[in-house]
C-alpha cells in the first residue's frame, strides 16, 4: 500500500487449469516424499503437485533465491511455507528476509549492489522508481507473462509494467471498495443493502430519520503522518463512479487536471454525505471529528450502535475486537459500495503487492512463474489458516480460503462484471500522492470547500 499507509503485515495477514488446480489440491505430501524430491530436485517427484512447469528452467538443485519484504515474523511464514512445494519440486533453497525498513533500504540496496534477487513491491510508483532510477530491474520471463494474462485482469499487468516493459506480476490484493455494517442491526431494523447509489443515499436518509440517537455514517482520516488517505480513497471510489474508470485512468495520468470538473462532482458527490451534519460522524461527534478520529477506530461505532455505515477496504476486518462474528449473517460485513449506473462497469478500487526481479538466472525466472500461478495462490490461502490474504488470481479456488471477508474479497475480483483499478495516490507522484492529496483532503473535511481542496492539489502537480 502506498507508502506505508497501511503497514504491510495488514496485507499480507490480517488474493490445463484445472489439472493445476487438482494438483494443487494435494501437496501436502507425507514427509518422505519431500524429502526425496528436495534432494533430487527432480520435477515430477514432489507428490502429487505438477512440476512439470519448471522442468523449462532447467535444472535448478543446489541454487538460491533470496526473497526481500516488508513483512515481518509471524506474518512471513504463511509466505515461507507457501514455497514449499516449489523448492521440493526444483531443489531450489527460497531464502526469506523480511524488514520494517524495506522501503526505505530497497533502493539503497539496490543502489549499492546488494540487491535481493525477488523484492515485494506494494505499489506500482514505487516499480517505476526502481525502474527509471536504479535501471537493475529485470523483464519478467515469457511464462510469468504467460501466467498473469492467464489468471489476472488485463489491468494487474500494466501495473506491473513501465513504458511498455512488463517487470512484476502482481502477488496478494485487497479491495476497497467496501461499506461496512451489521448484518443482525440490518435484519432488526428491516433494511437491505443497497444495489445502487440512490438506493444507498435513500438508506442513509431512512437511517437519520429512523434513529435521531445515532449517524449513518461514522468515518476516521487520522493516520498519524499519513492523515487524509482514507479520504483519498473516498473521492477515488466515487470518481469511478460518477464519472467512469477510463475518466479515472485519466486523471491518475494527469491527461487531465486534478480539479477537473467531473472531479469536482465526484467529491461533492461524497461531500453529500461526509459533510452533512445529519449523516456523520456517529460516535465521535461533528463533521470536524473525522479528521481526528483514526482509521482503526473509524467503524467501531457499528458495533455499539453509534453509527451504522463505515465506507472502508477489506483489510479493516483485522480491527474489528477479537469476538466478532465477522460474516454475512454476524455482527459485521460489507457490500460493495454501489455503482451509479449497475448495468455499466462495476468499478473495484484495491491495492496490492508485485513480484520485482532483481536477477534473470533461471531458479529467480523459475520462482517468479510459480509466485504468479494459480497453483501459488491456492498454496498461499491454505497455508494462510488464520486468513486475512486474498489474491486477484482468477485460478484461486475461493473455497481454499479460510476468512469469509477473504472469500468476499476474491469473489468481488473474480466478477466477470469487474473494472479493477489500482488505488489513484499510489500512482501519483509522491509529492501529490503521499502529500498535497492528504493534506488536501484533510483540509477539505475540516471546512475547506472543495474547488479550492482540488486547486491546491492541482497546484502542487510537479511540472
Amino acid at each position: 500500500m502506498a507508502r506505508r499507509r497501511i503497514p504491510a503485515i495488514l496485507l499480507a495477514s490480517g488474493v490445463a487449469v484445472s489439472a493445476l488446480l487438482t494438483a494443487c489440491a494435494d501437496t501436502q505430501q507425507s514427509s518422505t516424499t519431500t524429502a526425496e524430491a528436495t534432494t533430487s530436485g527432480s520435477a515430477g517427484e514432489a507428490g502429487s503437485f505438477d512440476c512439470s512447469p519448471y522442468e523449462a528452467f532447467g535444472d535448478l538443485n543446489g541454487t538460491t533465491v533470496t526473497v526481500y519484504t516488508s513483512i515481518v515474523a509471524p506474518e512471513d511464514q504463511p509466505h515461507i511455507d507457501s514455497w514449499k512445494p516449489f523448492e521440493d519440486c526444483t531443489g531450489v533453497d527460497v531464502q526469506y528476509e523480511g524488514s520494517k525498513e524495506f522501503e526505505a533500504q530497497l533502493i539503497v540496496r539496490v543502489k549499492g549492489g546488494n540487491a535481493p534477487d525477488i523484492a515485494y513491491v506494494p505499489q506500482p510508483g514505487l516499480l517505476q522508481t526502481l525502474v527509471h532510477d536504479t535501471g537493475k530491474v529485470v523483464a519478467a520471463p515469457d511464462a510469468t507473462a504467460a501466467n498473469v494474462d492467464e489468471f489476472f485482469d488485463p489491468a494487474w499487468k500494466e501495473y506491473g509494467s513501465v513504458d511498455g516493459t512488463f517487470y512484476a506480476a502482481p502477488l496478494g490484493a485487497n479491495v476497497k471498495s467496501y461499506v461496512w455494517y451489521s448484518p443482525k442491526v440490518f435484519a432488526e431494523k428491516g433494511y437491505e443493502t443497497p444495489e445502487t447509489w440512490d438506493d444507498l443515499m435513500a438508506l442513509t436518509k431512512q437511517i437519520a430519520a429512523d434513529d435521531p440517537d445515532a449517524k449513518p455514517w461514522c468515518a476516521g482520516f487520522g493516520s498519524g503522518d499519513a492523515t487524509g488517505w482514507p479520504g483519498t480513497d473516498w473521492l477515488e471510489d466515487v470518481l469511478m463512479r460518477t464519472a467512469s474508470p477510463e475518466v479515472y485512468d485519466q486523471w491518475v495520468a494527469h491527461e487531465i487536471p486534478f480539479n477537473d470538473p467531473q472531479v469536482v462532482e465526484a467529491l461533492d458527490t461524497v461531500g453529500a454525505i461526509l459533510k452533512d451534519s445529519a449523516y456523520v460522524n456517529g460516535g465521535f461527534g461533528d463533521v470536524n471529528s473525522i479528521a481526528t478520529t483514526t482509521f482503526q477506530d473509524g467503524g467501531q461505532p457499528i458495533l455499539t450502535g453509534g453509527c451504522y455505515l463505515h465506507r472502508q477496504a477489506s483489510f479493516y476486518a483485522a480491527n474489528w475486537p477479537e469476538g466478532t462474528d465477522v460474516s454475512e449473517n454476524g455482527d459485521a460485513w460489507a457490500f460493495y459500495l454501489p455503482a451509479v449506473d449497475p448495468s455499466a462497469a462495476k468499478p473495484v478500487l484495491g491495492g496490492g503487492e508485485f513480484v520485482v526481479a532483481f536477477a534473470d538466472r533461471p531458479e529467480v525466472q523459475a520462482f517468479q512463474t510459480y509466485l504468479s500461478s494459480a497453483d501459488w495462490a491456492n498454496e498461499k490461502a491454505k497455508d494462510t489458516p488464520n486468513g486475512g490474504w486474498v489474491s486477484a488470481n482468477k485460478g484461486l479456488d475461493i473455497n481454499n480460503l479460510v476468512s469469509p471477508m477473504d472469500q468476499l474479497s476474491a469473489s468481488t475480483l473474480q466478477d466477470e462484471a469487474a473494472v479493477f483499478r489500482f488505488d489513484g495516490s499510489d500512482m501519483m507522484p509522491a509529492k501529490v500522492g503521499a502529500g498535497t492529496f492528504w493534506k488536501g483532503m484533510t483540509d477539505w473535511i475540516t471546512g475547506q470547500s472543495t474547488q479550492d481542496t482540488l486547486d491546491f492539489i492541482e497546484s502542487s502537480w510537479p511540472s
